[in-house]
């Protein structure tokens, strides 16, 4: 069985609603910020680079979400979650997956999180001011030219998805309008009607509920 370590209001989730769309039998770990779990010594040991989503294989450990997604869907190839014989629409998708971990990924987290790039109030001050006009650039960008509709790759879903779906989900968070972005809007309501999804959030928000 697979091990999935996670966290409430991450990118974790992904990973978690790709292993539910491939009909996995899996096991989801949530790690609470809260109480720093994710920098104690039995989570070290997992993935010391002290960061979820992680996921435990019967070979080892698969850290990144980007490597993390593309696992699944080439480990469980009938729930068709990438491209197959297609070489240009594979790299479409890893390039897709690349952007959300290199850049919008990071211009989110840095609204929330600038003590880790900074100790000078005034320079963590600023990347709160900062962080959520280039998050907006961002999925200005996506909404524009890169989402192809009606799912990221067009006609056919992938493990893009589900990753696009966790990274809306910050929207709001960041004080930003999904009515903003009506093609990754549309998408939000697409993803939140599919069962797999519909499952995983009901069981994140117990699990949530469950610890206070």
């Amino acid at each position: 069985m697979l091990t999935l370590y996670t966290a409430w209001g991450t990118i974790g989730l992904a990973c978690e609603i790709a292993l539910e769309e491939a009909g996995a039998a899996y096991e989801a770990k949530r790690l609470s910020f809260a109480e720093n779990a994710q920098r104690a010594a039995d989570f070290l040991a997992v993935n010391p680079k002290s960061r979820v989503p992680a996921l435990a294989t019967d070979r080892g450990v698969i850290t990144e979400a980007p490597a993390i997604l593309a696992y699944v869907a080439r480990a469980f190839p009938k729930a068709r979650l990438a491209p197959e014989g297609d070489a240009f629409a594979l790299a479409q998708l890893e390039s897709f997956a690349a952007y959300l971990c290199s850049w919008v990924h990071p211009a989110a987290a840095h609204r929330h999180r600038g003590y880790r790039w900074a100790d000078d109030p005034a320079a963590i001050a600023d990347m709160r001011r900062k962080a959520p006009l280039n998050f907006a650039e961002a999925l200005d960008l996506i909404d524009r030219e890169l989402f192809l509709g009606p799912w990221v790759l067009g006609d056919a879903y992938s493990y893009g998805d589900p990753y696009l779906y966790t990274v809306a989900t910050w929207i709001s968070r960041d004080g930003l309008n999904m009515t903003d972005y009506p093609n990754i809007a549309a998408h939000f309501a697409r993803m939140e009607a599919r069962p797999a999804v519909i499952t995983v959030r009901e069981r994140v928000e117990a699990a949530r509920v469950a610890a206070g």
